[in-house]
């Protein structure tokens, strides 16, 4: 297997194909209508045996968060995506609380190999000279998803009813403090990524 920094075809999984299969259409319906579609059990076996042994390089999200009128049409009609950033990294500490995957592997997944892949300067890992981007978890103050915790917009979550393990509490962007304990800070702003290309 080439090391990420040399493979010349990457590949992604997102959070949502990791976790849903398609026995949950009869449950969520349009909530999990997603392009690509959620498949059937064994999809996600491959997907995460792929995940596990480096197939697969980048865990990412697809965030699409359609407002719910948008999604509650006739099937044929709803809009495809999910909204999914601020429970991604919640969802797979679920996964390592179950022993599937390890929290090394997540970073990597999550982290390391989005900074690497696109080559991001400065980014992606905590090192000297780096910008500090950065979360902090509370691995033993889990909580439910429910409309009252959710943060999107959108006002919905096909993850609603779902408990979680573990909680962010705090989020630097840059090293700025920008949400602590459900609290947020727009004072200061993201910047705009920078790239080591040739």
């Amino acid at each position: 297997m080439l090391p990420l920094k040399d493979k010349r075809i990457t590949a992604e999984v997102c959070v949502h194909h990791l976790h849903f299969t398609s026995d949950d259409y009869d449950r969520l319906g349009n909530k999990i209508k997603c392009n690509p579609a959620i498949k059937s059990p064994n999809n996600k076996t491959a997907l995460w045996e792929a995940l596990l042994d480096d197939r697969l390089d980048v865990i990412a999200t697809d965030h699409a968060p359609h407002t719910w009128a948008e999604k509650d049409e006739p099937y044929e009609k709803a809009h495809a995506g999910l909204p999914l950033v601020q429970h991604s990294l919640a969802l797979m500490l679920y996964y390592v609380q179950q022993g599937k995957i390890s929290i090394e592997k997540v970073v990597e997944k999550m982290s390391h190999n989005v900074a690497t892949c696109f080559e991001i300067k400065d980014r992606g890992f905590i090192r000297e000279g780096y910008m500090a981007d950065l979360v902090l978890v509370d691995m033993n103050e889990g909580f439910t998803v429910s409309k009252e915790n959710i943060l999107y917009k959108c006002g919905w979550s096909p993850l609603e009813g779902f408990k979680m393990p573990a909680s962010i509490t705090h989020t630097f962007i840059n090293g700025h403090l920008a949400f602590s304990n459900n609290i947020f800070d727009e004072s200061l702003r993201g910047e705009r990524l920078l790239f080591d290309r040739d």
